[in-house]
């Protein structure tokens, strides 16, 4: 009985074909001969792979762009799918021995050879990698043996692993299995002071921290891992990455079954799971690693912390990558106080949102020593806080290169107002932050001067309150006592010529037009239609994102996701491409009007601009796509967003769902749209103009606040005459 065909994306068809998605939408509209759709749902299809590219054949398409695409749309079509990629990840290792040619001839080899070649050299792997020790293939895998060693000759053995990786494993905080960044993982390995030679990761995940820690040196590298193919896809990687090193991993949870037992490293660096609470308490409760107490049953990441001290020689260090609940959280205090008070905790740095997954959290690193017997006493912890030296732009900032117009193309009155969305992280400056100060925090911990705002080494004596909070934000912070009072005042005074400038311009908006009264004795009327009429008349796209898909897609896993609270906000994309099913998000273009799925406070509708270009559209978005030569942009925002437009088309009473094809538009001629366009254009300037001046305004209030109850600032000189109350100013005995 024939297999049945894999079914494929939009997405994956423009990988395949080697066109952008927009083409294979075009194709799909222009072409009646276009496959059909074979599955899934309307607003994300599934076409059959087998029809797609007998399709494509016709036109020249037949085969994928490069070695990669090929190996993916192979594994599609494999009757096995991920039970094969188990089987494939030992061949990576044996393939990426060999020579370019050696591999062209391997692919040329007729299947029975192929076959006995492949299971040959995974029995030679067998006893390297971790997992079942018995792999044999048979002829329906030759397909894939030949793609495989294609993809090694043409684009390296790491980059085939990663494309096996797609296929068995999904790279989310949720699934507990996801990648360290690389700039990341060297951070956290520089930190490690020396050269240790026996580096442990007891959650080495895809291996990237003991990568990092073999460019550093490291040549025993130890590791263990719960998923099996996590494990032996770590050991494949590792042994790439560092094929002089001895390479040990291990397939278990490192909390209940310790692979590693007898084991003391010269350093630990991991990036355990989060909110684990299901990590072993009840059976653990009386295990000799607890040495600063019994983690409670919602910390897990304090049995991680032990786990790793454990593993230590006296002297050695951990690096470890948290959640920052675990430095504040209640049910955490005891054993922290433990931790500090014995001089385990030597500091804790906190990274800026974005820096790993899950991306929308502002991580933390924890840089652990394992007490000497008679060892230097340890008086102080080191608190850095990187957040503020990665940013590209402050709030109000009119300078700052990540300021952005959120009205017209080219900038206008609104130019300047503060994109908040995410920003790239600067790895250089953020490093170069972290590490310069625990370097000197760790060659003269007494004498370290503070940073206030970025470092600070805090007394044992005083961390340990009722609350043993180590969160760095609350021990860098600068405190308005930390600023000379002329600088203070320097500071103030800026805020304060910048909110006067803002306001300025807020006036010559609000004053730019004419607003005039429509003719006659009530409200103009017009003939309207649905959204949904006007989309099937071609005037308009109406697209969203689904709520869910078959696989993500690695190729758009780094854009940014406009989001309807960016819309309310009016700031860019701020949302988190981890969280997102991104084969089904549409890919925003400028002029394309986004209305919120959801209404609320604040703007419901906006045309898109240079800023949201390129993002994905996130899962409470709807977008309309004009044909620019019958609908204008503005235009059909003004009118998709107006409350009594929104509240007729909504539904629900807690939670108000918009129904975008029930959005009404008038029917006007193009020339009239453009200038009700030009008028909604100038109506959003004016609220972009406003959310910046009461921004400014905020921050300005805000420094003169604390300069007063600081210190540094003093109340300006009374006039003579009677006071704001309408009463004259005496001075009171108390002051007298």
């Amino acid at each position: 009985m024939p297999q049945p065909s894999a079914q494929v994306t939009a997405a994956e068809i423009s990988r395949i074909a080697g066109v952008t998605r927009a083409t294979v939408s075009n194709w799909r509209r222009r072409h009646e001969d276009f496959p059909a759709p074979a599955g899934g749902n309307e607003s994300s299809p599934l076409y059959d792979l087998t029809a797609v590219r007998a399709w494509l054949a016709t036109r020249g398409h037949a085969t994928a762009t490069n070695a990669l695409e090929e190996l993916r749309t192979t594994l599609r079509l494999h009757p096995r799918g991920s039970v094969a990629v188990a089987k494939l990840l030992p061949l990576v290792l044996a393939t990426a021995s060999r020579t370019p040619d050696e591999l062209t001839a391997l692919a040329e080899q007729p299947d029975a050879d192929l076959v006995i070649h492949a299971d040959g050299s995974a029995a030679q792997l067998a006893d390297s990698l971790p997992g079942p020790q018995a792999v044999r293939f048979s002829p329906e895998d030759t397909a894939v043996l030949r793609a495989l060693a294609l993809c090694v000759r043409d684009e390296g053995g790491e980059a085939a692993l990663g494309v096996l990786a797609e296929r068995e494993l999904e790279d989310t905080a949720a699934s507990g299995t996801y990648v360290t960044p690389g700039q990341l993982a060297d951070l956290v390995t520089g930190l490690v002071p020396g050269r240790p030679v026996r580096v442990l990761d007891p959650a080495c995940g895809s291996g990237s921290l003991l990568a990092a820690a073999s460019r550093q040196g490291a040549s025993e590298l130890y590791g263990q891992d719960s998923v099996p193919v996590q494990a032996r896809r770590s050991a494949v990687a590792l042994m790439l990455a560092a094929p002089d090193a001895t390479v040990t991993v291990r397939i278990g949870d490192s909390l209940r079954s310790d692979a590693f037992e007898q084991l003391t490293a010269d350093a630990v660096v991991c990036n355990p799971p989060y909110g684990d609470r299901d990590w072993g308490h009840d059976e653990l409760a009386y295990d000799p690693r607890w040495a600063y107490g019994v983690p409670p049953r919602a910390e897990s990441e304090l049995a991680w912390v032990q786990h790793a001290l454990a593993h230590l020689e006296p002297g050695g260090h951990a690096v470890m990558i948290l959640p920052p609940a675990t430095a504040s959280r209640a049910s955490g205090r005891r054993v922290r106080m433990d931790l500090v008070r014995s001089g385990a905790v030597r500091a804790v740095m906190a990274l800026p949102p974005g820096a790993a997954a899950p991306f929308h959290v502002g991580l933390q690193i924890w840089v652990l020593q394992r007490p000497e017997p008679a060892g230097p006493e340890r008086k102080s912890v080191l608190f850095v806080d990187t957040t503020e030296a990665t940013a590209t732009g402050r709030p109000g900032d009119e300078r700052s290169p990540a300021v952005t117009s959120t009205g017209r193309r080219g900038g206008g009155p609104n130019s300047g107002s503060p994109r908040t969305g995410r920003t790239t992280l600067d790895w250089s400056v953020l490093s170069e932050t972290a590490l310069t100060r625990w370097e000197a925090f760790t060659e003269a911990p007494d004498v370290f001067a503070d940073e206030p705002g970025t470092a600070r080494a805090v007394p044992v004596v005083d961390l340990l309150d009722d609350v043993v909070d180590l969160s760095p934000a609350r021990h860098v912070r600068v405190s308005r006592t930390d600023v000379e009072p002329a600088e203070l005042a320097r500071e103030a005074a800026e805020a304060r010529r910048r909110l006067i400038a803002r306001t300025e311009a807020l006036g010559e908006v609000a004053r730019s037009a004419d607003w005039r009264t429509a003719p006659g004795p009530s409200p103009r009327e017009w003939r309207t239609a649905t959204a949904a009429d006007l989309a099937r008349g071609g005037a308009l796209t109406l697209l969203r994102t689904a709520p869910e898909t078959r696989e993500r897609d690695p190729s758009v896993s780094a854009l940014p996701v406009l989001t309807g609270g960016d819309i309310a906000r009016g700031t860019g994309p701020t949302g988190d491409p981890a969280g997102l099913r991104t084969e089904s998000a549409p890919v925003v273009a400028v002029g394309d009007v986004v209305v919120r799925a959801v209404a609320g406070c604040g703007a419901m509708a906006r045309v898109a601009n240079e800023a949201d270009d390129g993002a994905l559209l996130g899962p409470q978005v709807h977008l309309f796509r004009p044909d620019p030569s019958r609908l204008d942009a503005w235009f059909l925002a003004g009118f998709l967003g107006a409350e009594e437009n929104i509240a007729a088309a909504s539904t629900g009473s807690t939670i108000v769902h918009v129904s975008p094809g029930r959005l009404r538009v008038p029917l006007l001629p193009l020339e009239e749209q453009r200038r009700y366009g030009e008028a909604f254009r100038r109506v959003n300037e004016l609220r972009a103009a406003a959310r910046h001046a009461a921004e400014l305004a905020e921050e300005t209030a805000r420094l003169l606040a604390g300069g007063l109850t600081g210190g540094g600032l003093v109340p300006p000189p009374e006039p003579a005459g009677p006071s704001p109350t309408g009463t004259a100013t005496q001075t009171s005995d108390a002051s007298a």
